[in-house]
């Protein structure tokens, strides 16, 4: 089976149609012809593999497989076959010919005759590989062959037949040798890979393996191994055991990677023992170098002194590299001990260090490093940085320092920084944060995180969106109402992996997040990528926004509708035109989204404000859905209007000098029974409302003015069918001014009252003041109250502040 002459036919099945597969990657195309016909022999052992592909032999060399794309595929021909060999289709082996031949080399007598090796001469090396070969189909005659070649010492005496024709150039036993070397490989017994892989032989076990006959010209790889290939010791090593078992785990793992060719379907389980020879290898060279603290004490005081040259640290960095990589073949408590010795050995303020520097491949090393200590115990990762806060400033921390890389990678495809982004979420991810008695995890580091590393992990995102950037990148004479941003290839990019990490901040953090979002007005910012002429950033920025109006939060929709955030997105999906692309189906769904969860306020603004430019989109029904919805809540509306005594509906809200002493009136008259009722019909306002920070809770809204049926300010549509939005408000508008003084002046016109009273000229001047200088939405002093009830039944209402 491992013969090299060996033809290994593939069937694969896609729908009903078979394709032949000659060798592992050689494909014949399909030309709707028969490609191969299979007579289903009664004696034949079938046997089907992972659910989709069947494997038999046919003739003593050739060897079949027959692979489906579905299990529902594989199982009807696998009934077939069983039907016509009268098996039970549950089973998986037809013929149960190799388990039985298992049994019988269990139960095979120590006295069972070996097999008779001829003897080792240049005359009958033929003879030698004619017989390793045929062997490898049974189980029995490879066990047998094994025990013989290890108690005659038969490898020995080949390898030095493999001196003699090479001096003698003798290229047919060359050839045969190693056929000879590569079937005893396939035998798969440690006892001969430690004969094999000694230092007395294993550099002629490689030089046998050097002769492949399939190859014009032999190999060198004894030339590599001895001549270019070094073998570097940042720190000499004294152990002599150690340093041979190092030599061998790389000679070997170089035989397993670079000489042997990649093995078939059919061969792939001829290794295994191989492959558990380097695995253990590793594991004793790990656990020698763990147990020499001198050692390790020494490399991490040169990697940290500011003395050691580049050329040198960058060694001591690739050593711990490959110790850790290493350290995966450990068992979880051995690979537990291993962490927590370098961790009490200084690995992360040594990373720290490197991290840092400006050589790329100290960098890189590092980086892989510190993704095994993430992987292993992002706690012992975070409880580092925390300690470390207490004593160090925000530029020097490990987690700023990683997003410092992160942001300043230069690598085109920012592979590096997508490595980075990785472990940040793993560190900031919340599933894999501990809980104890005593602390919580979870808001210790969280509460680290936002106040010490989250301002530069979004200081690109904010440069990249601030106003003056994007002045100097707008372009003159431009029609689109939000500037541009910087739209090179790898600040969109970088961009989009740290809209990605927010993104799994709005899913995961909630508290936090919405107190940053709010505070530096940042879904505004955000929104102006939607102007980028790279759709995955635009694509990166509509899915944040649906990520917070996906968590159906109050706080979320008042700073929406308040800060008219939608203005961008619809803006999006008008310039994209009749495009029915990616873009125009993420918008889409944001919208189907809310009209199908029926978020009220976000329904009520969306209808309100952009219905006129958004009705003639008809290819889905979702816009007119939205209309329909607000006219429902809107007749609710009205139905609980109706229900309200008619002495508040004509007197309560009227406005006339005399309102104040007639309210007065009516509290003092009313009965006790009706004391807990609203003196206003119910605007769901004080649920939400309950919930707010303690900065917030001095606010209330209690009047809007309505809007007129003819605004001014309302879109109009071109004779080409364009449409277009700009922001209406600031971000100070949205967000409240940074100081306490500041205030911004909204003046709005209010149409005559449904109940005939006359129209007025209202201006409202809203004053924006928090308790840490900041505040979300915009919250308007009432001068009124009465202009709840106005507003309730006015057809062009906004949204309102805790409505």
């Amino acid at each position: 089976m491992a013969d090299t002459r060996r033809r290994q036919a593939w069937l694969l099945m896609h729908g009903g149609v078979y394709f032949v597969k000659l060798g592992k990657y050689f494909s014949v195309p399909f030309s709707g012809s028969l490609l191969l016909e299979s007579k289903i022999n009664p004696n034949t052992a079938y046997q089907k593999q992972q659910d989709t592909l069947i494997v038999w032999s046919e003739a003593e060399n050739y060897d079949l497989a027959l692979s489906f794309q579905e299990k529902a595929g594989c199982d009807e021909i696998w009934e077939k076959i069983c039907q016509v060999q009268g098996k039970d289709p549950s089973v998986e082996v037809t013929q149960d010919l190799i388990e039985s031949e298992e049994e019988h080399i269990e139960e095979m007598p120590e006295t069972s005759p070996l097999i008779d090796l001829p003897t080792c001469e240049l005359n009958k090396l033929e003879e030698i590989a004619d017989l390793v070969t045929s062997v490898l189909s049974s189980p029995i005659r490879r066990e047998k062959l094994a025990l013989a070649l290890e108690n005659e010492g038969y490898i020995k005496k080949l390898l030095q037949l493999f001196q003699v024709c090479e001096n003698l150039e003798n290229t047919e036993g060359l050839h045969h040798l190693y056929e000879i070397i590569r079937g005893i490989l396939f035998l798969n017994k440690a006892t001969l890979f430690e004969v094999m892989f000694s230092d007395e032989c294993i550099m002629d076990v490689v030089g046998c393996l050097e002769y492949d006959p399939s190859l014009a010209q032999p190999k060198r790889h004894r030339e590599f191994l001895t001549k270019t290939a070094k073998f570097k010791e940042v720190i000499p090593i004294t152990d002599s055991e150690l340093r041979q078992k190092i030599h061998q785990t790389y000679r070997v793992q170089y035989i397993q990677d670079i000489i042997l060719p990649t093995p078939s379907v059919f061969e792939e389980n001829f290794l295994s023992t191989l492959t558990s020879f380097i695995f253990f290898n590793k594991v004793e060279i790990v656990s020698m170098l763990q147990e020499d603290e001198k050692f390790l004490s020494e490399v991490f005081a040169q990697l940290t002194d500011e003395a050691t040259d580049d050329d040198k640290r960058c060694e001591l960095v690739n050593f711990f590299k490959e110790f850790c990589a290493f350290s995966q073949t450990l068992q979880p408590q051995n690979r537990d001990a291993f962490f927590k010795t370098l961790a009490k050995l200084g690995i992360l303020p040594a990373l720290e260090i490197v991290m840092g520097m400006d050589d790329l491949q100290v960098r890189s090393a590092a980086t892989d490093i510190f993704s095994y200590l993430v992987e292993f115990s992002p706690s012992m990762v975070r409880e580092f940085v925390m300690q470390e806060a207490q004593q160090s400033d925000d530029d020097i921390l490990l987690i700023n320092v990683v997003i410092e890389q992160m942001i300043c990678d230069t690598d085109p495809e920012l592979g590096g920084a997508v490595q980075l982004m990785g472990l940040l979420r793993t560190l900031i991810d919340p599933e894999n944060m501990l809980a104890t008695a005593n602390k919580t995890e979870k808001s210790e580091f969280l509460n680290f995180f936002y106040n010490h590393c989250m301002h530069v992990l979004t200081a690109p995102l904010l440069a990249n969106t601030s106003e003056d950037k994007c002045e100097k990148d707008a372009v003159v004479g431009s029609t689109k109402s939000n500037t541009i941003c910087p739209d090179n290839y790898q600040t969109a990019q970088l961009l989009a992996l740290i809209l990605e990490l927010l993104t799994f901040c709005v899913e995961h953090h909630t508290y936090h997040i919405k107190n940053y979002i709010m505070n530096k007005d940042l879904l505004r910012r955000v929104l102006v990528l939607m102007n980028s002429k790279h759709t995955f950033l635009a694509l990166c920025a509509l899915r944040f926004m649906r990520r917070i109006i996906g968590l159906k939060d109050e706080f979320y929709n008042r700073y929406i509708t308040k800060g008219n955030l939608f203005e961008p997105v619809i803006n999006a999906l008008l310039d994209n035109g009749t495009r029915y692309n990616l873009l125009n189906s993420a918008v889409i769904e944001l919208f189907e989204f809310i009209r199908v969860e029926d978020i009220k306020s976000l329904i009520a603004h969306i209808v309100e404000n952009f219905y006129n430019a958004l009705e003639s989109i008809e290819y889905v029904q979702t816009f007119k859905g939205l209309k329909t919805k607000y006219e429902q809540e809107k007749d609710r509306q009205n139905q609980k209007l109706n229900s309200v005594p008619s002495i508040l509906r004509s007197n309560r809200f009227r406005r006339d000098a005399r309102a104040l002493e007639e309210d007065e009136e009516m509290w003092f008259n009313e009965d006790e029974e009706e004391e807990g009722e609203a003196v206003v019909p119910p605007v769901e306002k004080s649920k939400q409302e309950d919930d707010f920070p303690d900065s917030y809770e001095k606010f209330m809204e209690t009047k809007k003015a309505k809007e007129s049926e003819d605004k001014e300010n309302l879109p109009k549509r071109t004779s080409a069918g364009g449409f277009k939005f700009t922001f209406s408000h600031s971000a100070s508008a949205a967000n409240g001014a940074n100081g306490a003084n500041s205030k911004s002046v909204a003046a709005q016109t209010s149409p005559a009252s449904s109940n005939g009273s006359s129209s007025k000229n209202a201006t409202l001047t809203t004053a924006v003041t928090a308790t840490k200088g900041s505040l979300v939405g915009l919250v308007d002093y009432p001068d009124d109250e009465d202009d709840d009830e106005e507003e309730e039944t006015s057809p062009r209402k906004r949204p309102r502040l805790g409505s």
